[in-house]
Parts: structure tokens; C-alpha cells; sequence
């Protein structure tokens, strides 16, 4: 497993809104979409909570994009 670089401006950017609770939307690939906040993240997932407080393991792989309000 490789480390998260926390020297990319999109690692900076989730952790930003991890760190103040920003609320995101999240579309995966298959066209799903989670809004909510994200928890934490790891070189691999994203932990996110919607807004009903079910918890949810993203696989990054698995994400189109990610918007920002």
C-alpha cells in the first residue's frame, strides 16, 4: 500500500474539508452520488457520512469526481 502524499494539492484539498466539515458531493463511476462529508482518508478509501448519518467506505478508484459547494 502506498503512502498518502500529502504534497498534492487535491490531498490538501479533501483534508481541508475534512478539517472543517465541509459538506461534498461525491459521484462515482457508476453514477451514484453521496452528499455528505467526508471523515477521513487513506491512500486507497474515503470514509464518508451522508447526510442521514449512514457511514459509507469509498474505494477511490470508484469516484468520478468530487464537488464542492
Amino acid at each position: 500500500m502506498s503512502e498518502l502524499d500529502v504534497n498534492l494539492p487535491s490531498t490538501r484539498q479533501i483534508q481541508g474539508s475534512i478539517k472543517d466539515k465541509i459538506q461534498v458531493s461525491i459521484k462515482l463511476l457508476t453514477g451514484d452520488v453521496f452528499v455528505g462529508r467526508i471523515i477521513w482518508q487513506d491512500p486507497d478509501c474515503i470514509f464518508f457520512c451522508d447526510t442521514t448519518d449512514r457511514k459509507t467506505l469509498i474505494y477511490r478508484r470508484a469516484i468520478s469526481h468530487i464537488q464542492y459547494p
